[in-house]
This record gives structure tokens, sequence and C-alpha cells, in this order.
């Protein structure tokens, strides 16, 4: 049989058409979702609070004895404490607002005697006898309750004490990865102002972008005495204020810009717990919040379809939840088809190396809901871990990380260091 073109050139085109038609009908159709990431942290702005006491019967320390408690603080933090100054009515001894400086410019840590930030306040509730009278005879309540002042030498009733350094040593030790331990003693005895010190509080404020998220935690100069500090300061109870301190302490943490992976295949185009980072970018998003290089090394992989780094519009990074108000969010519309997975991984901000990322086989990119539940958080194993936003060698408290070569490993809670929210309660994700 003989063919001529115009034929030839029909048959052709059917059987182009066949094919084409046969090709599109096997290709599952493409959809568009959308992926959005909140911080849903409801951040505290102290990172650690404690007590201390005597180790006697009442646990007051006197004359002569000390007392020491252990902490982590990174650059900028500052430790403030408070306990009562025994016998008076209404005094007590805490560090000037914001609290004892414990590392130097050059991120240095400051060690030895600190008692000269040590001043001795005037709680303004009680009126004021001679030093020591008040043991026998309580003074009575104040008029009109004043405000917190400074005692300088004499106080409002002319009474006379000697500088709080004199009666009160503060020390400093460092014992190395951020962590202090501070050692307060009783040197006033044999003094005209001897008395027991109270069992008291303290504790560490936050600092983001330079700044203590609560710099005068106990008291305010100026202003009345508030959430249990008068229970120190008049009787030498610590419990109400520390309840007040611990209702404050807890976790707060920025998560960086998220890398977001659309990708076909069976593995997590980036990591796998219990090997080594891969060199490829991980360790800049887990240490520094830099997801740039991964997202670039990420494009060049075969199965990868689609990356996206997503930066919240003001800040940049997302922010915690502060004081109710929302946390930092962002969103991306993916085009996606069967068989498609997705991938996210995002810093832990303050922290040495922790980066929250999709577990597992990561996630059907055509699944709809809310998907937090498959969220993991994970050490890189590339720098050394300490308190996360209390290390002085963390990335975003102007630390520089201590590297060390370990396997990448979920992250216990607890960890060693403190005990975190659940993950669904730090980050969100959901995809509709």
């Amino acid at each position: 049989m003989k063919y001529n073109s115009l034929t030839t050139c029909t048959l052709l085109a059917s059987v182009l058409s066949l094919a084409a038609c046969k090709k599109d009908h096997d290709m599952p159709p493409a959809q568009s979702a959308t992926i959005t990431i909140e911080n849903v942290l409801d951040s505290k702005p102290l990172v650690e609070t404690g007590t201390f006491q005597g180790t006697g019967t009442p646990p007051v320390i006197l004359p002569g004895q000390s007392t020491t408690f252990t902490f982590s603080a990174a650059k900028n933090q500052r430790l403030t404490f408070a306990t009562m100054y025994g016998w008076s009515n209404d005094l007590f001894f805490a560090p000037d607002n914001p609290g004892i400086k414990l590392y130097n410019d050059d991120g240095t840590s400051i060690t030895g005697d600190v008692s000269a930030q040590i001043k001795l306040w005037d709680n303004g509730t009680r009126v004021n006898q001679a030093p020591g009278s008040a043991v026998m005879h309580p003074g009575t309540m104040e008029k009109a309750p004043k405000t917190i002042k400074e005692v300088s030498g004499t106080d409002d009733y002319g009474n006379t004490y000697l500088a709080a350094s004199k009666l009160m040593q503060v020390s400093l030790a460092y014992n190395g990865n951020s962590v202090f331990t501070v050692t307060i003693t009783n040197k006033s005895g044999g003094t005209a102002n001897e008395t027991p010190f109270s069992p008291g509080v303290w504790t560490i404020s936050y600092v983001a972008g330079g700044n203590q998220l609560l710099p005068e935690a106990i008291y305010s100069v100026g202003k009345s005495s508030a959430n249990g500090l008068t229970n120190i300061a008049e009787m030498g109870d610590n419990s109400v204020l520390n309840t007040y301190l611990m209702g404050k302490t807890g976790i707060f943490t920025p998560l960086s810009p998220v890398l977001v992976v659309v990708y076909n295949g069976q593995q997590n185009p980036f990591f796998m717990t219990g090997e080594n980072d891969r060199g490829e970018g991980l360790k800049d998003l887990a240490q520094k919040g830099n997801a740039d290089i991964l997202a670039a090394a990420l494009k060049t992989k075969q199965g990868v379809k689609a990356v996206y780094v997503l930066k919240e519009a003001t800040n940049t990074v997302l922010l915690p939840r502060i004081d109710g108000a929302n946390g930092g969010k962002v969103s991306q519309m993916l085009s996606v088809v069967k068989g498609d997975r997705i991938a996210i991984a995002t810093m832990y901000g303050f922290s040495n190396d922790w980066f929250f990322a999709t577990s597992g086989n990561d996630w059907d990119a055509t699944q709809k809901g809310d998907l937090s539940s498959s969220i993991g958080l994970y050490d890189d194993g590339t720098a050394v871990n300490q308190f996360p936003g209390a290390g002085i060698t963390q990335f975003n408290l102007a630390g520089t990380p201590l590297n060390e070569s370990k396997a990448i490993q979920a992250v216990p809670n607890p960890n060693g260091f403190t005990t975190l929210p659940a993950i669904n309660n730090i980050i969100k994700i959901t995809l509709q």
C-alpha cells in the first residue's frame, strides 16, 4: 500500500495526538496548596529562677555563714536577687538593676568579688527602727506606703547603716560552658549592722536585641513594692516572690527564616538522624539561622522540585508570642502533584545548633490540615550545647559556636538544661 504525503501527515498527527493525550492522562493533575508556619510559643521573659537559704533551722544565713547557687548565662544577661536584712523592719539586699554584670565586653567571664554591685534598699512599707531593735519591737506600718529607696549611709529616720558591701560578700566563679556559681557570705558579724540574711530569690532575664526582657524583675526604684517582695523584706518569706518569678520563667526563642522544600522521593533531601551533617548548609541553618546556603544546594539535587526560604516581613525571624500578642507567621503557595512531599527546617533561634524539621518521610504534599505533630526538634551535632537562651557561644546571643562533630539526633525533653513545652506549643504548621 502506498501513502501520499497528506495521508502520512494525517496519520503522524493522529499518533502524536494520541501520545499527547495518553501522557496528559497519566500525569496527576497539579493542585495548589498553601503552607503556613507560625511561632505559637507563649514566651517567658526569665531564663532561670531559684531560691537560696542557710543550712540551719530556721534556714537563715548567719554572720560568718555562706550559701551558693549555680546558673547559666549569656553575654549581656545579668544576675539579680533579693534577701532580707534580717534585723530590720523592711530592708533588703539586692544588686542595682538590672543586676550583676557577668561578662566583660569582650565576652570573657567576670569572676571574683562583685560585692560593690550590691545595695541596701528600704521596701517603704514599715517604719524603720535602729538596726537590731526591730527584732524585739516590730515596726508599725507606714501611714502611707513609700516607694522603694536605696539606704545610703542613713535612712529617713536617721538610723545609720554601713555600705552593703561591708555586710555582704558576693563572689562569682566560672565553671565553663556558660555556667557560674555565686557565693553569698554574711560578713556583718562584729559590725554595728550585724544581721542574719533571710532565704532569698534569684533570677536571670532573657536578652533579645541586646536588651533585658525583664530588667527590673524583683523591684523598681521609686515604685511601690510588689509581687511578694514585701514578704521577703518584712518577714524573710521568699515563697510568694518565688512563685511570681517562676510564673515568668520558661522559654523564649525566635524561629529563623523557614526552609520549605517540595521534592519527589523517599528520603528527606537534607538530613537523616544518625548521620553527621552533610556539609551542604544545614550547619549554617542550625547554628546561625541562615537557610540560604542549604537552599542553594538543594536546588541542584535530583527530585527537588521547588525550594523556598520564608521570612517574616517585619522582623525576618518569627518571634514568639509576647504578652499575648501573636507570634511571627509566614505562608507560601505551592503547586504540587500526587507523590510530591514537603520538608521544612527552621532554627531554634536561642540554641547552639538545634533545628525543627519534618520527621519520618515528611509530608504528602496533598495532605491537608494541621501537621505540627509531624515536626521534631533535632541537634545538628556541629556545636557544643549550652542552656537554650543562656549560652555564651550561641550565635544569636553574640557568641561564636564551639565546634563538635556528632551524629544528628532528636533533642530529648527534658534535655539536661531545661524542660521545653510540647513542640506543637512552639511551632505550628498547616497545609491548606
